[in-house]
């Protein structure tokens, strides 16, 4: 999966645990993006079966979408929290950095860090 697709999962994820229900024009608010780019990302991440967009527009993470999301969630919050304890840099810059790092990090260097974590702190 593409890098943005999966920020696209990770913030529908995060809003669905803040609202009842998630649109478009939700994730573009959150994003700062148009409404045309996130409009054409849903029909992907449709067509990928990563999500479900019912009648009244509402977006549905299907079992692997949320699956996925939860998991670059996961990958997100270790990372922050690693760069934080590591590094000493705030917390701003280690969410910076997470973001993009999590989307590049292999399975083996993030289960590392993971375990670095539970074992260290």
């Amino acid at each position: 999966m593409y890098e943005s697709g999966e920020n696209y999962l990770e913030t529908i994820l995060l809003l669905s645990r803040e609202n009842q229900s998630v649109r478009s024009i939700d994730v573009a608010k959150k994003l700062n993006f148009s409404k045309p780019s996130v409009s054409r990302a849903m029909g992907i991440l449709k067509e990928e079966c990563f999500i479900e967009i019912i009648n009244n527009g509402e977006i549905i993470l299907t079992e692997i979408g949320k699956s996925k999301a939860e998991s670059i969630l996961e990958r997100h919050e270790c990372l922050t929290k690693f760069l934080i304890k590591t590094t000493g840099v705030g917390s701003d810059v280690a969410e910076k950095d997470a973001c993009k790092i999590e989307h590049v990090i292999s399975e083996e260097v993030f289960h590392g860090i993971k375990e670095f974590i539970s074992s260290s702190f």
